[in-house]
């Protein structure tokens, strides 16, 4: 992603002005410093002056700060998925914090990436453009380091607000102008810095800095890029991606769940979903849906279909006001996304990360009907040539294909619930947490050493 696309030079004008910094992590015992200048040896623009150390982290615990931003739902999941499992495992060792290191410490136009991002996506050629074109290292650098020239002082804040023990990106834009500011101050040997890579297969290149104490990656082709990137090998675990707390926790039986959803108890059911806001051909498939599913010979239907509207009361309203020969649930924007995936034998969706990694831990068979150009493509092979599920644009192909599952092709939907089964990681949270924490250890170890000798 290009950063440069999102600023306009004549907005901004760089400041030349000197002060001092007491820089220095207060759970790390950095001593303050004393620097002044700009550029790459004060952290690419790094201004030193006073910055108050946060009350918030001086209560003994290791503290945890997760780096995300709110482009796609998926950054913040797994972060929050981060946190839960802190808690879940280690109780009160740790403190985690979660932030949007843009939106929150950095300045105008820096700050509005998200609301960049979303018009980007909406536009699909422009997002294509970005995208491709800023993944060449020698332009993403040079845009980072343009950008460090007038972030960094904000940078450097909002990550002295936190104190950290650990840093984790789970974002691809947040490795480089926090890396710079941390080896500019000489911290990349006392805080861990790591990054949790939220694309299962084709991903843009900075989310790989070869500064980074560990990349965590959720599949050997992610590990892949990861090491051509020119990260090391014991720089790279293959964990998983990690997803919901709910997600990890075993599922109710499907009876259960169906009949608080209103659904039938018996009949086969498919899960179509136009994400948070019930984007897509949502209305489209379902009437598809509800032409295949019905038997015209027997006069009954086959299957039932559970669709997920979102924010998208229209759509949702319009749904609830149709005639249908098939049972249909109708729900607007829900919490509770592993009861629903719980109470199916399939899902159509995009091909978003997060949907896919959790649709495989309860062992769906998936119908892809769309994907964000850029870091979305590779989910589609993926999915396909793991024998997981299929691709259509279609409606009425997509119909036709849940028709079949249910129907003269019931094996081969066992066949690909097996598959997805076997490439669930519902454990991927854990393992990284753990890896995490043994990493803390290690580097107070290392510390205490050094201090010693």
């Amino acid at each position: 992603m290009s950063l440069s696309f999102y600023v306009h030079s004549k907005s901004i004008r760089k400041r030349f002005h000197c002060e001092r910094i007491p820089l220095g992590f207060d759970s790390v015992n950095v001593n303050p410093v004393n620097e002044c200048g700009s550029g790459e040896q004060n952290g690419g623009g790094l201004e030193d002056g006073a910055l108050p150390l946060s009350d918030a982290v001086t209560n003994g615990k290791k503290k945890v700060l997760i780096l995300m931003s709110d482009t796609g739902g998926g950054h913040r999941a797994s972060a929050e998925a981060i946190k839960w499992a802190f808690n879940e495992k280690f109780g009160d060792e740790y403190e985690v914090f979660v932030t949007d290191l843009w939106t929150d410490h950095t300045p105008w136009p820096f700050n509005q990436l998200p609301r960049s991002y979303n018009f980007l996506v909406k536009h699909g050629s422009l997002w294509r453009m970005t995208y491709y074109a800023s993944a060449p290292r020698v332009v993403h650098q040079s845009n980072f380091a343009a950008t460090s020239t007038f972030i960094a002082r904000e940078v450097a804040k909002g990550l002295m607000k936190y104190q950290p023990d650990i840093i984790i990106s789970v974002h691809p834009l947040m490795q480089h102008v926090p890396l710079r500011v941390l080896r500019s101050k000489g911290l990349l040997d006392k805080i861990v810095f790591t990054t949790v890579v939220t694309d299962l297969s084709t991903c843009h290149p900075t989310w790989f800095h070869k500064l980074v104490t560990r990349c965590y990656c959720p599949t050997e082709e992610v590990a892949k890029r990861a090491s051509k990137a020119g990260l090391q090998s014991p720089q790279i675990k293959v964990y998983g991606l990690p997803v919901r707390p709910s997600f990890v926790k075993p599922v109710r039986p499907k009876v259960e769940l169906r009949k608080e959803l209103g659904m039938d108890e018996d009949l086969p059911a498919v899960l179509l979903m136009g994400g948070g806001e019930g984007m897509g051909p949502i209305e489209a498939t379902a009437k598809a849906l509800g032409n295949a599913l019905y038997d015209e010979n027997l006069g009954q239907p086959i299957g039932q279909v559970l669709v997920i509207c979102g924010r998208n009361k229209k759509l949702a309203s319009k749904l609830l006001s149709a005639e249908w020969k098939i049972p249909v649930q109708v729900k607007g924007f829900v919490t509770k996304m592993e009861e629903c995936m719980g109470a199916c034998d399939c899902i159509i969706t995009k091909a978003g990360p997060g949907t896919i990694a959790e649709a495989m831990i309860r062992g769906l068979p998936i119908i892809l009907n769309d994907y964000i150009a850029g870091q979305e493509v590779g989910n589609v092979p993926y999915v396909v040539e793991n024998g997981c599920g299929k691709f259509s644009k279609s409606p009425k192909e997509i119909a036709n294909i849940v028709g079949q599952w249910f129907g003269p092709k019931a094996h081969e939907l066992k066949a690909m619930s097996q598959n997805t089964l076997r490439l669930a990681r519902p454990d991927s949270v854990f393992k990284i947490v753990q890896d995490l924490h043994e990493l803390v250890k290690q580097r107070s170890l290392t510390m205490q050493y050094s201090a010693s000798t």
